[in-house]
């Protein structure tokens, strides 16, 4: 077990709060549209080169991202072999069974030599929430040393195996050497890159207040800052992508359900968080490093906590365009996946194949748009299971389509439908299934500047086939009404014409 409950308030209120400020810090004004009769210059020879505040970097500091000047490789490994071995003398002296960490070079050897690889039956947020936010830091550590995606990548496996080896004396675990390293590499980009986001500033250093929002947001990140100073204090260049940021507030109206032991919460608070990075179509922005393109969703509610907590990043691809309305990119994108709608829960590590574009319908209206399909490796189940495991492992394959229609900077309405199926392949029962649905819509309204209002609704629907499973097919849904704050580019349309 990794991290304790703690993380998941911290990441609901902390983040929330850090993506206000942009790499010149908050802005005052909603951004309008520039006026149509007014050409955009033509930038599509230009290579986007690193904001003025790179290119007057303090001699002082040795870490240079583009280059890889002042990277360590020695200063992450010794960081996650330190953070093992707090985290391993915690749990021997205050988490139950306590002899499970009682770990030594016995054990160790015999972890090498002799153990047999399991599907383990640690809670379903331990294995599918807790482990991939350890991986995230693992895959921190290295990544703000200055490391690359690939390389944080690898420290991140080699940081969990190394726990699996030598943190527990339990049979290492097949499903946590997916979930940590993989679940918590792009976790754990997305949570770097936007820590880095709240850093990169144009006039000088970041003060204070940014320094500890973006360590609540990647407390590796914070913890090389704090610890080596000018060593690694260069801020990751962003290259001031085009972004859509959106911070939602509000309480249920109503809920309903079918076939659940107990109703699910008819009211509650609700808390929503989204942002989006590198849209396609901004002139001269490239999609050269992993992630440079990304999206991720928080919700928060009162009735569980963490609803939900997804991000999709663009591993490899390339963009294209489709007349002089159409700009998009394509590729393989890597996803995790946590969902918990109160009564059951899926969650899931994959690659997918698909494309992110935007296409101007008329002078004033864009439609934004994803289409992922993919397979990972997933769990899910009804919280009424009763076995030892209360959930499902299988091979997951997977699908997303999203959309956002946007109505110059008044309106915007989107929609999100994803679709999992657990599959019995790969899975330590041999049969079952599951299938989940869950789809979020949304009608957003922009009031005055930045603020605005939404009526959002959210449904989702699980179909399980086990012998002897008591509750079957199961459906909750909510409606939702949210205040909204927009970030400074509102409702996110790139215009390039």
């Amino acid at each position: 077990m990794i991290w304790r409950s703690a993380v998941t308030r911290s990441l609901c209120r902390l983040i929330s709060v850090a993506l206000l400020f942009g790499p010149t810090g908050p802005s005052t004004t909603f951004a309008e549209p520039r006026p149509l009769t007014e050409p955009e210059p033509d930038h599509s020879a230009e290579v986007v080169g690193p904001p003025e505040a790179f290119k007057h970097t303090s001699p002082a500091s040795q870490l240079d991202w583009d280059s890889g000047r002042g990277k360590s490789y020695v200063i992450p490994a010794a960081g996650i072999l330190t953070y093992i071995f707090l985290l391993n003398q915690y749990d021997r002296h205050f988490v139950e069974p306590r002899d499970e960490y009682r770990t030594d070079g016995s054990t160790i050897r015999q972890q090498l030599t002799d153990s047999k690889w399991v599907i383990d039956n640690d809670q379903f947020k331990v294995n599918q929430f807790l482990h991939p936010y350890g991986g995230s830091v693992y895959y921190g550590l290295a990544r703000s040393s200055g490391l690359s995606f690939w390389e944080s990548f690898l420290y991140s496996t080699a940081g969990s195996f190394a726990w699996e080896i030598g943190g527990e004396r339990t049979n290492p675990s097949i499903n946590d050497m997916i979930t940590t390293p993989i679940g918590g590499s792009f976790l754990g980009e997305a949570l770097f890159r936007m820590a880095s986001l709240v850093l990169e500033v144009d006039d000088g250093r970041p003060g204070f207040v940014r320094e500890v929002v973006a360590a609540a947001i990647s407390p590796p990140t914070g913890f090389n800052r704090l610890i080596f100073g000018r060593r690694f204090d260069a801020v990751f260049p962003s290259y001031t992508p085009a972004t859509f940021f959106r911070l939602e507030a509000g309480g249920t109206l109503t809920s309903s359900s079918h076939n659940v032991s107990s109703g699910v919460r008819e009211h509650g608070a609700v808390g929503d968080l989204t942002l989006t990075y590198g849209l396609p179509g901004k002139p001269g922005y490239h999609y050269a490093r992993p992630f440079d393109y990304f999206d991720f969703h928080l919700t928060a509610v009162t009735a569980n906590t963490l609803e939900s907590l997804n991000t999709r990043g663009l591993l490899v691809g390339t963009t294209y365009a489709s007349g002089d309305h159409t700009r998009g990119l394509w590729g393989l994108f890597g996803s995790y996946d946590y969902i918990s709608p109160q009564v059951f829960r899926v969650s899931s590590t994959a690659l997918s194949l698909g494309t992110v574009w935007q296409t101007w319908l008329s002078e004033r209206i864009a439609l934004q748009g994803t289409a992922l399909g993919g397979v990972g490796y997933g769990a899910a189940g009804s919280i009424q299971r009763r076995e030892e495991r209360d959930y499902h492992y299988g091979l997951t394959p997977q699908a997303l389509l999203a959309l956002r229609l946007i109505f110059g900077n008044r309106a915007m309405i989107d929609f999100t439908g994803r679709e999992y199926y657990v599959s019995h392949v790969l899975s330590p029962e041999g049969n079952g299934q599951e299938n989940i649905m869950r789809g979020d819509a949304a009608f957003t309204l922009r009031l005055f500047d930045r603020h605005g209002i939404a009526l959002r609704y959210a449904v989702a629907q699980r179909n399980a086939g086990y012998p002897n499973v008591e509750y079957r097919d199961q459906t909750v849904s909510t409606v939702s009404l949210m205040y909204v704050l927009l970030g400074a580019s509102g409702f996110g349309a790139v215009d390039w014409r």
